[in-house]
C-alpha cells in the first residue's frame, strides 16, 4: 500500500480518503447540548419544583455532559488518527476546510447577537419598535441599570485572553521547533488562563446587578456574553485535549493539525471577546446619559 494511503473496509482497495465509521457521539451530543439549553431557559426563568431548581441543575449536567461527549468523541478521533493513520493528507486537507467553515458558520452565528445589540442602543428611543421605550426608557444603557464598570474585571478579563493568545502562539513555535517540553508548557499555562477566565466570568454573572429578565439590555448582554463564555469552555476543554496529547509526543513539527484547530478557534474567541469588550463593556456603556464615572 502506497504512503497516505488506507484500505477501504469493504473492498481493500488503496485510497487517500477517510471513511467515517458510524458514531453514537453525534446524536448523544446534539441530546447533552440540549439538555444544556432546556436547563439555561429553565434558569433564566427561574423555574423549580418545590426547593429543587430545576434550571441549575440542568445547566451542571449539560454542562457535564457536553463535556464528556466531547472527551469520548475526541477519543475516537485520536484513535483513528493515531493508531488507524487515517487523517491522510488529503484527509488533513478535508479537515482544514471544514474548520475553517465551522469558524465562519461560527462568526455569523456571532453577528446575530452584535446586531440585536447595535439595534437596541441605537435605537433606544424609537418609538416605532414594540415597547423598545418601555424597556430602554428612550436611553442607553437604561436608567434602571447599573453598569458593569469596563475598566476594572472586564479589563482584566479581556488581559487574560490576550495573554492566552500569546502562550497558544509560543505552544505553536514549541511544536514546529521540535520542543515538546515547552509545548507542554506552554498549553498548560493557556489552559490554566482560559479556566481563570471562566472562572471571574462566573464571579462576574454572580455579583451583576441586573438579572437575565431584567429587560433589553440585559438580554443582549447576557446573550453575547454567555454564549462567548461558553465558547471559552469549549476552547478550554479542546486546549487540554491538545495539552494530554502533546504530554504524550502525539504533536511533530510536520504533523500537528489537531493543535492547530484548537489554536484557530482559541484565536478566535479571543477576538470575538475583544469586539464584545469594545461594543458592549465600553462603548456600550458610555454612550448614555448619567453613567460616568468609569
Amino acid at each position: 500500500m502506497m504512503a497516505g494511503q488506507i484500505n477501504y473496509s469493504t473492498t481493500g482497495k488503496p485510497h487517500p480518503f477517510h471513511i467515517v465509521r458510524p458514531s453514537a457521539w453525534p446524536f448523544l451530543g446534539a441530546l447533552a447540548g440540549g439538555i444544556l439549553a432546556a436547563g439555561m431557559v429553565m434558569y433564566m426563568h427561574d423555574i423549580s419544583f418545590g426547593d429543587f431548581n430545576v434550571g441549575l441543575k440542568g445547566v451542571v449536567i449539560g454542562l457535564l455532559a457536553v463535556a464528556a461527549i466531547m472527551f469520548v468523541w475526541w477519543k475516537d478521533i485520536l484513535h483513528e488518527a493515531v493508531f488507524e493513520k487515517a487523517h491522510t493528507p488529503i484527509a488533513q486537507i478535508g479537515l482544514r476546510y471544514g474548520m475553517a467553515l465551522f469558524i465562519a458558520s461560527e462568526v455569523m452565528f456571532f453577528v446575530a447577537f452584535f446586531w440585536a445589540f447595535y439595534d437596541a442602543s441605537l435605537y433606544a428611543g424609537d418609538a416605532n419598535q414594540f415597547l423598545r421605550t418601555v424597556y430602554t426608557g428612550g436611553m442607553w444603557p437604561p436608567p434602571q441599570i447599573e453598569i458593569i464598570k469596563p475598566f476594572e474585571l472586564p479589563f482584566l478579563m479581556t488581559m487574560i485572553l490576550l495573554l492566552s493568545g500569546c502562550t497558544v502562539t509560543w505552544a505553536h513555535h514549541a511544536i514546529l521547533e521540535g520542543k515538546q517540553a515547552e509545548s507542554v508548557k506552554a498549553l498548560g499555562i493557556t489552559v490554566l488562563l482560559g479556566f481563570t477566565f471562566l472562572c471571574f466570568q462566573v464571579f462576574e454573572y454572580a455579583h451583576a446587578a441586573f438579572g437575565f429578565t431584567d429587560g433589553l439590555y440585559a438580554s443582549t448582554f447576557f446573550m453575547a456574553t454567555g454564549f462567548h463564555g461558553f465558547h471559552v469552555f469549549v476552547g478550554t476543554v479542546f486546549l487540554f485535549v491538545c495539552w494530554k496529547r502533546a504530554k504524550k509526543g502525539h504533536f511533530k513539527p510536520e504533523s500537528h493539525f489537531g493543535f492547530e484547530a484548537a489554536a484557530w478557534y482559541w484565536h478566535f474567541v479571543d477576538v470575538v471577546w475583544l469586539f464584545l469588550f469594545i461594543s458592549i463593556y465600553w462603548w456600550g456603556n458610555t454612550i448614555g446619559i448619567g453613567h460616568g464615572g468609569l
